[in-house]
C-alpha cells in the first residue's frame, strides 16, 4: 500500500492519474484497475458502487443489498483477482474490510495507491510507502507556466519572457497556480499587463483572476479539516510573517502562549508540548513546511496567500488582520485601519520613525521586527493599546524604550533581540504579566537589580550572546553582576526556557550547581573567563535541551576536559575519545571566536547533530577534529552538518583526517586559513550538487584533492570573494 500526499494543488490527483493511464495503455500482470474518487465526505456505498461497476454487474439488485452484503461480495470477486486499487482524494481513515476492499500483501500481490493532503492519515491506513508529492523545481515550473501561456503571448513583446519569469516564481512550484495564472495570462500581450500582474500577485493575489475563486477555496479545504478552531488560529497567527521566512519553533510556541492560544494545560510544559503537537499537525497537513533541520518551520508563498484571503475576506475573521510585511513601507498605515485591528504585522519594512497615539482597543499583537531602520517609537505611542499582549521589536535600531510601554499591564511577550537598546529602566516592573522576554542584543549594558525577578510570571528568558557584561554600567540604578542574575533566574517559579551568557568560571560553576537552570537551557554563551587556562565541558554535555553553544574572548583557554562515562576519568584535550558515550545529542549549533590558545575542538566528536559549525578568530587553532584523538570504528563527525564556517585560523592544517559524507552540508566557507590545504572530502560528499563554498580564489588555487573526480564534482560549487 502506497501514500502519496502533499498540499492540494501539488498535482496528487495528475500523478495518480498518470499512473492509471499507464496501466490503460501497456500490458501487464493485474487483472483489473479500479479508480475510485473517494472526496472529502465520502459515501461508502458510492465507492463499493464503483468498484463493484469494474469487477460485477451493478444492476438495481445489487444497488438495493445492504453495505454489509455489496461488502461480502466485492470481497469474493478481488480475492480472486489481482487487483490495482486507486483511490483519490481520501481525507480520512477507511476500513477497507467495511468496504470489501482485500488489504494488498504479499501472496496476493495486489496493490493499493491513495492521495490525501495528509501524512497522518498514510500511517492510519498502514502504507507501507508514504511518498511526498512536492511542488515542482523552477525548470518544471517553467516549462508548465510556458505551456499554458502559449507562444504568441511570451514572444509579443522582448520585455514579457523576463515579466513572465517573474511571474511564474510567484506561484512557487505549485502546479494549480502555475496553471490558473498562465491561462489568466494567455491573452496579455502587452508588458504593461504583466507588470500590474506582477504586482497584483505580490500585494493582493487573491484579486488576481481566478485565484479566489479556484486556487484558494481548494486549499482551504485543508483548513477547514483542521481539528479544532485552536489549531486554525495557530495556522493564521504563521500569516503575520513575510514570505519565505523562517520561524524558529520556540519562539512561535512562546507566542501562541503569550496569545492565549495554548490554555489546555495550566503548566508551561504541557503549554509547550500541546504547541509542538500543533506544529507536527499543521506539518502533516502539508500546511507547513519544516526547515531541514527540524528547529524552523515556513510557509508556502501561496499557503500563506490563501491564509490572508482567509483573514481578509472571511466572515468573523475580516478586518482583524492588518499585515503589511516587506511591503518598503517608509511610514505606518493609516491608524484609521488600526482601530478594529486584532493583529498587525509590519516586517521588514524601512519605517524610520512612530509617532502618535494610535487608538487600537482590540490589538492583541504588533510585528515590527526587522526595520532595520527603525529608531524611534514616541512616547504615548502604546498609550490606547490595553490589551496588546505581543510586541516584537527584534532587529530594529531603537536604542530607547518608550515610557508608555510600561503600561501595558497585558503585555506578554517583549522581543528586543538585536535592538540598540542599552538599558533596562526599573519601571519594567509594572509588566506583571510578562511571560517570555528576549535581551539578546549586544549593546544591553545595565539591568536594574532585581527587574528579573519582580517578573513573576516569565517563562522565557533570552539572554544569549548578550553584551550585559562587556562593559560596567555608568551609573544609575545598581545594575547585575553575573551571578546575581543566576540568582534571580532561579527564582523564577514558572521558567522553563532560557538562553543565558556567562562571564566568568566561578560563575559557570555556580550555573551548573543549580538545581533549575540546566535543565531549561536551551542555549549558553560562555565569555570573558579572565586566567582560565582549561575548562570541563563535562556538565554541558547532559544538558538534555541544550541546542546551541557559543565560546568566545576565552583568550588563556588552552584545553578542553570532559569526564566520560560517567566514571570519573578525565580526557585532557580531549584526546582518546569514546565516540559511543551519549551526550551534546541535542547540541546543534556551535560557535568558537577569540579563543586564542585552542589547539583543536576534538569534543565536537560528542555532537553527532550538529548543524552549524562557526570558528573564527583563534590564532593557534590547529585542527578541528584532532588526528588519531578517536577510537570511533566506522563512526564519522558532522554527519548532519549544514554549514561550516573558517574565518581567520592562520595555523588551521586539518578539519578530519578522513573525507567525510556531509550528507545535508549547503555551504563552506573558508577566510585567512593559508595552512589549510585539504577539506575532508571525496566525490560522495557533495550533497547532490547542492553545497556553495566561498573563500579566496589563490587559497582554492592551492587546495589538494582526494582525486580528480572530487575536484570535478567540487568545482562549479565554487564562489570567490
Amino acid at each position: 500500500m502506497i501514500g502519496l500526499y502533499g498540499l492540494g494543488g501539488v498535482g496528487k490527483t495528475t500523478l495518480l492519474a498518470q499512473i492509471n493511464n499507464h496501466f490503460l495503455r501497456t500490458s501487464h500482470n493485474f487483472d483489473v484497475v479500479i479508480w475510485v474518487v473517494v472526496s472529502k465526505t465520502p459515501n461508502l456505498e458510492r465507492v463499493q458502487n464503483e468498484i463493484w461497476e469494474k469487477v460485477g454487474f451493478c444492476d438495481d439488485k445489487w444497488k438495493s443489498k445492504s453495505r454489509h452484503e455489496k461488502a461480502n461480495d466485492i470481497w469474493r470477486a478481488l480475492s480472486k483477482k489481482r487487483f490495482v486499487m486507486l483511490l483519490d482524494d481520501m481525507w480520512e481513515q477507511m476500513d477497507l474490510l467495511e468496504v470489501g476492499i482485500p488489504p494488498p500483501d504479499q501472496q496476493n500481490k495486489s496493490r493499493l495507491i491513495f492521495t490525501t493532503r495528509s501524512q497522518d492519515l498514510c500511517g492510519q491506513m498502514g502504507a507501507h510507502k508514504k511518498i511526498q508529492v512536492k511542488s515542482l523545481a523552477w525548470k518544471d515550473s517553467w516549462d508548465l507556466f510556458q505551456k499554458y501561456v502559449g507562444k504568441d503571448a511570451l514572444n509579443s513583446d522582448p520585455e514579457i519572457p523576463e515579466l513572465a519569469e517573474m511571474v511564474a516564481k510567484e506561484c512557487c512550484g505549485l502546479p494549480l497556480a502555475i496553471i490558473t495564472i498562465g491561462r489568466a495570462m494567455a491573452s496579455k500581450v502587452a508588458s504593461q499587463d504583466w507588470k500590474h500582474a506582477i504586482r497584483v500577485l505580490q500585494t493582493c493575489a487573491s484579486n488576481f483572476p481566478g485565484m479566489g475563486q479556484r486556487v484558494y477555496p481548494l486549499l482551504k479545504y485543508s483548513y477547514d479539516s483542521l481539528p479544532s478552531k485552536i489549531v486554525q488560529s495557530c495556522f493564521l497567527y504563521c500569516s503575520l510573517f513575510p514570505e519565505d521566512f523562517f520561524i524558529f519553533k520556540e519562539l512561535l510556541i512562546n507566542q501562541w502562549i503569550c496569545e492565549g492560544f495554548l490554555d489546555e494545560f495550566d503548566d508551561p510544559d504541557g503549554a509547550r508540548n500541546q504547541g509542538f503537537n500543533i506544529i507536527s499537525t499543521l506539518v502533516h497537513a502539508c500546511l507547513l513546511e519544516e526547515s531541514s533541520n527540524s528547529r524552523f518551520v515556513k510557509f508556502h508563498d501561496v499557503v500563506r496567500d490563501m491564509a490572508l484571503w482567509i483573514t481578509s475576506e472571511m466572515g468573523e475573521m475580516k478586518g482583524k488582520f492588518l499585515v503589511q510585511t516587506s511591503a518598503g513601507l517608509t511610514q505606518a498605515p493609516d491608524f484609521v485601519k488600526w482601530t478594529t485591528t486584532e493583529r498587525i504585522s509590519l516586517m521588514n519594512n524601512r519605517i524610520e520613525k512612530l509617532t502618535g497615539s494610535p487608538t487600537c482597543p482590540n490589538l492583541s499583537i504588533l510585528r515590527l521586527d526587522w526595520n532595520s531602520d527603525l529608531q524611534m517609537i514616541s512616547n504615548g505611542f502604546f498609550q490606547f493599546m490595553p490589551n496588546l499582549r505581543v510586541l516584537s521589536l527584534s532587529n530594529t535600531k531603537i536604542v530607547e524604550l518608550p515610557s508608555d510601554i510600561y503600561n501595558l499591564v497585558s503585555l506578554q511577550y517583549l522581543d528586543l533581540f538585536g535592538t540598540g537598546i542599552k538599558k533596562l529602566p526599573i519601571e519594567m516592573k509594572n509588566l506583571v504579566q510578562l511571560k517570555a522576554l528576549r535581551l539578546c542584543t549586544s549593546k544591553i549594558s545595565s539591568i536594574p537589580r532585581g527587574l528579573i525577578s519582580s517578573l513573576l510570571m516569565l517563562q522565557a528568558v533570552g539572554m544569549y550572546n548578550c553584551g550585559l557584561y562587556d562593559q560596567v554600567a555608568e551609573g544609575g540604578v545598581e545594575s547585575y553582576d553575573n551571578e546575581s542574575l543566576i540568582e534571580e533566574l532561579e527564582s523564577l517559579k514558572y521558567l522553563t526556557h532560557l538562553t543565558v551568557t556567562i562571564a566568568s568560571a566561578c560563575v559557570f560553576k555556580r550555573f551548573l550547581s543549580s538545581r533549575k537552570l540546566p535543565s531549561c537551557t536551551l542555549a549558553i554563551c560562555l565569555k570573558m573567563f579572565k586566567g582560565s587556562s582549561s575548562l570541563n565541558l563535562s556538565s554541558l554535555g547532559n544538558m538534555k535541551h541544550l541546542a546551541g553553544l557559543t565560546m568566545k574572548d576565552l583568550d588563556s583557554l588552552r584545553e578542553i576536559k570532559f569526564d566520560w562515562a560517567g566514571k570519573g576519568k578525565e580526557t585532557v584535550g580531549c584526546s582518546s575519545l569514546n565516540p559511543k558515550v551519549k551526550c551534546f545529542h541535542g547540541l546543534c549549533e556551535v560557535t568558537i571566536n577569540r579563543c586564542q590558545m585552542l589547539k583543536n575542538l576534538t569534543w565536537l566528536f560528542f555532537a553527532p547533530n550538529l548543524l552549524y559549525l562557526k570558528i573564527g578568530q583563534c590564532d593557534e587553532m590547529e585542527e578541528v577534529i584532532g588526528q588519531g584523538a578517536v577510537d570511533g570504528g566506522n563512526l564519522s563527525p558532522f554527519t548532519k552538518l549544514i554549514r561550516l564556517e573558517l574565518n581567520g585560523l592562520p595555523q588551521l592544517k586539518n578539519v578530519y583526517r578522513n573525507p567525510l559524507p556531509f550528507l545535508y552540508l549547503d555551504r563552506i566557507e573558508v577566510v585567512g586559513c593559508p595552512k589549510l590545504k585539504k577539506l575532508p572530502l571525496n566525490s560522495n560528499s557533495a550533497n547532490q550538487g547542492r553545497v556553495v563554498m566561498v573563500g579566496k580564489q589563490e587559497w582554492w588555487n592551492e587546495l589538494e584533492w582526494e582525486d580528480e573526480a572530487t575536484l570535478t564534482t567540487f568545482l562549479p560549487s565554487f564562489n570567490a570573494i
